[in-house]
């Protein structure tokens, strides 16, 4: 998600970073630089024109004419203007009446049903008791989707007859069914529409007059694009929005419609939606946005993910088989799983400082999902023995193995050397294993696994994380992370 956006931005600072003097003259090609950028990425015409006008007119300030770096001053102006484009702090949920009603809305495909379901695992997992109505009678088998996800996440759900088609009515029957359910949210999932089907958005109207709720949530697919102010709008108007949910961020989508829908609207995108399963779903935090837009990563949402996904114990002796050379191929086969655990692997990775240039020194498709299974596929085609003591596999060996897993010897080959590799430096004692001593006595936040519950990274990725600015000069870590994902370059 924003690589596109990211990478024009890039290259746009790289020429300010190395200017030694602001003139009009190099402001006003950096800011066409970076207007073009935006409107590449889908970003609306007047959001992307006054934008750049904040931006310039602070750029040329005195406070930046007389800094010792000009460039890096209008790169921070930059960073601090695109978060409050994006919001400013962090909108929460108003959460105060109780019980509280949310009425999620959008487009055909949005993914409502799913961001309804999601949405109320988290407030469940925060301490709240939420339930579900299935107020969409125009999709077929959505009132059957969203009984099965409430069943998935254990929170009770009202789904009228299927063969109901008064969505008043639905409401009506589901307030009295959930005075008799324990509970303190009611989330009202409603039928997808298009914008332009006034029948549709005139019985939006009326439900949302009837339920009268305290939060009404656009969900977005993040791929909108030029329409999504038009579409924010039209549902404001229908149903006065309190906030956005932007979906399928882990996708290829420009990002526009984050920037456009929250500075049109002036309504706070309050959470988004990163991937399918029902717990790639957060809060969104304005400022943390702006710094991976700026390819500036967001670590405190990998500690964060850390912290709820994976299992501390199990993660600290892993450090510590690493740290002590014991580390062998079940070790590795139940990181890589944790890892899964965490996401989609190139999103993951994109919350690390730099990860966009690193990116661009892997081999095509290096981070393609298959990966992960391509090389669980290996390790589960050796035998207990091998996996313990990778010294056991010679050349008839690694030739069964092959076959058993349905890759190349070359392949094979290739992934038990780079394992050797890795094995070898994060054991030894030099800048990757003092790293690795840092990392078993990181403090997780509040609510998390505390004293190394991030997972050892490193092992998964094949040494992937020294200094990441400097990771493509360290043939080590480069060459090892390369060689398990698909080869050097």
């Amino acid at each position: 998600m924003f690589s596109l956006l990211s990478d024009k931005l890039d290259d746009a600072f790289r020429k300010l970073r190395g200017l030694s003097k602001i003139t009009e003259s190099n402001i006003a090609e950096a800011m066409r630089d970076i207007r073009m950028a935006l409107l590449d990425a889908d970003v609306e015409y007047s959001v992307a024109r006054e934008f750049i006008a904040h931006v310039k007119e602070k750029a040329m300030g005195e406070a930046v004419l007389k800094t010792v770096k000009p460039g890096e001053q209008i790169v921070k102006i930059f960073r601090d203007e695109l978060a409050d484009l994006l919001g400013g702090d962090a909108a929460e949920l108003n959460l105060e009446a109780t019980p509280t009603k949310i009425l999620v809305v959008g487009l055909n495909g949005a993914g409502k049903t799913t961001t309804s379901a999601k949405l109320a695992r988290k407030l469940k997992m925060e301490g709240k008791k939420p339930v579900l109505v299935a107020c969409d009678l125009v999709r077929p088998a959505a009132i059957d989707q969203l009984a099965t996800l409430a069943g998935q996440i254990e929170v009770p759900v009202y789904t009228p007859s299927a063969t109901e088609k008064d969505v008043i009515r639905v409401a009506k029957d589901a307030l009295r069914w959930a005075a008799g359910v324990e509970h303190d949210v009611m989330i009202f999932d409603t039928a997808g529409r298009q914008e332009v089907d006034e029948p549709l958005v005139e019985e939006l109207r009326k439900l949302a007059k009837f339920v009268a709720p305290q939060e009404a949530l656009l969900v977005a697919d993040a791929a909108t694009g030029q329409q999504a102010v038009r579409v924010a709008q039209t549902f404001d108007q229908a149903v006065g929005l309190t906030g956005i949910i932007l979906t399928k961020l882990d996708g290829d989508a420009r990002g526009g419609a984050a920037l456009s829908m929250r500075a049109v609207t002036g309504k706070p995108i309050k959470y988004i939606g990163e991937g399918e399963k029902l717990d790639m779903f957060g809060a969104f935090v304005p400022q943390r946005m702006a710094d991976r837009i700026l390819g500036m990563g967001d670590i405190v949402g990998l500690v964060e993910k850390a912290a709820e996904k994976i299992d501390e114990k199990s993660a600290m002796n892993s450090v510590s088989r690493m740290m002590s050379g014991e580390f062998n191929f079940n070790d590795f086969l139940e990181q890589m799983r944790m890892m899964q655990n965490l996401g989609p692997l190139e999103g993951l990775l994109g919350l690390l400082p730099g990860f966009s240039k690193i990116k661009k020194q892997l081999p095509e498709g290096a981070l393609d999902p298959k990966k992960l299974k391509h090389m669980e596929a290996i390790v589960l085609s050796m035998t207990p023995a091998e996996r313990a003591n990778y010294k056991l596999l010679i050349p008839s060996r690694r030739r069964r193995i092959a076959k058993g897993s349905g890759r190349s010897e070359i392949e094979v080959n290739r992934f038990i050397k780079n394992f050797k590799d890795m094995k070898e430096m994060m054991s030894g004692k030099g800048k990757m294993g003092n790293m690795m001593k840092a990392m078993s006595k990181m403090k997780m936040p509040p609510g998390g696994a505390a004293g190394g519950g991030m997972p050892d990274l490193s092992a998964l990725m094949g040494g992937g994380m020294p200094d990441m600015s400097r990771m493509p000069k360290m043939p080590g870590g480069m060459n090892a992370f390369r060689g398990l994902f698909g080869g050097r370059r």
